[in-house]
């Protein structure tokens, strides 16, 4: 996987660099470029903080664009096109072995879980894992984090289950509901509107039953966070402050805030899929990763057969900064 992974980094970093240079744009020192592997509920301690203008009180706004994949994510980060990459550890870890010589850092972890929800054709009150013995599942992209947590519950549950690793993460709905598969993985809101709809069910939640790992972090090239601690620090303070907020307010009213970061997502959608991600505790409070958590991820990985060597946690992650403004914030 790691050859794979290199292979398409560089491929988009070619394309990526090309339209990036010909603009000759100067890039404005007050704005923070965030690639995110995908737009979700599950990352709403972000685009809060935007809304309640905690960027803007450190002096920095930030301009979100949606990557679609990890490999996508860390091709901009590696490329020059976002100054921040928000996804899975996994593809720093993939960049440290293949000897890049400005390694992405971790700086900062957002979601401590995986934040899918597993959908089923039908209602099933008394789901048991064992229930998807032999059935066909959408769960992700072979070597991707969702597939490879997926795998990892199925593995403690001693299930043998089929699957499906060949529809891109952004059409595995549209392939479900076309009838693919028995059941298929859904992030929200998507999971929850997918239910409300009457096409399928909501039977589990994939990141209750894994545990806590690393799996949504703010990562940033080693030159980048040497050279810019108050943009760092920015936005750990930012969406600290945010999970803290989220925590400790309504989902109502924190729906309301995210409105604007979701075309077309009702209010009430939005508060739903906070609900369910308040009742998973998917979100850490200190955005300093721990070590134990990062072997976790790196077991979970080695277990797929997608790492052909562990990279240590002092040489991909940084926790100072995160730990001494959580520190700060919860005072």
């Amino acid at each position: 996987m790691k050859n794979k992974f290199i292979c398409s980094l560089l491929a988009l970093c070619c394309t990526a660099i090309i339209p990036f240079a010909a603009a000759g744009c100067k890039k404005d020192d007050n704005v923070i470029r965030i690639n995110e592997v995908t737009h979700s509920v599950f990352y709403a301690p972000l685009y809060l903080a935007d809304a309640l203008g905690y960027f803007e009180e450190e002096g920095y706004k930030i301009e979100i664009k949606n990557g679609g994949g990890a490999d996508s994510t860390m091709a901009a980060v590696l490329s020059g096109n976002a100054d921040i990459g928000f996804c899975g550890p996994e593809a720093a870890i993939y960049v440290k072995l293949g000897g890049s010589n400005d390694v992405p850092k971790v700086f900062g972890q957002l979601t401590k879980r995986d934040g899918s929800f597993l959908v089923g054709r039908n209602p099933e009150p008394d789901f048991s894992w064992s229930n998807l013995k032999d059935k066909e599942i959408l769960a992700g992209r072979k070597g991707g984090v969702p597939a490879m947590t997926f795998e990892y519950v199925l593995k403690s549950e001693n299930v043998t289950a089929n699957l499906n690793y060949s529809v891109e993460f952004n059409m595995m709905t549209a392939a479900f509901e076309g009838g693919i598969a028995n059941y298929c993985t859904m992030f929200e809101p998507v999971a929850s509107e997918y239910q409300a709809a009457g096409k399928g069910y909501i039977v589990a939640s994939v990141g209750e039953k894994s545990g806590e790992i690393p799996y949504t972090c703010f990562i940033a090239k080693s030159s980048y966070i040497n050279k810019n601690s108050a943009k760092i620090n920015a936005i750990l303070r930012s969406v600290t402050r945010a999970v803290k907020y989220i925590n400790e307010t309504d989902s109502d009213t924190v729906a309301g805030y995210l409105v604007k970061y979701f075309d077309g997502t009702s209010r009430n959608s939005l508060k739903v899929s906070v609900d369910s991600y308040k009742r998973i505790d998917a979100w850490v409070t200190d955005m300093a990763m721990k070590e134990s958590a990062f072997e976790k991820l790196q077991d979970i990985i080695y277990d797929a057969g997608e790492l052909e060597s562990r990279v240590k946690f002092s040489d991909l992650v940084t926790t100072e900064a995160a730990h001494k403004i959580y520190q700060e914030v919860y005072a």
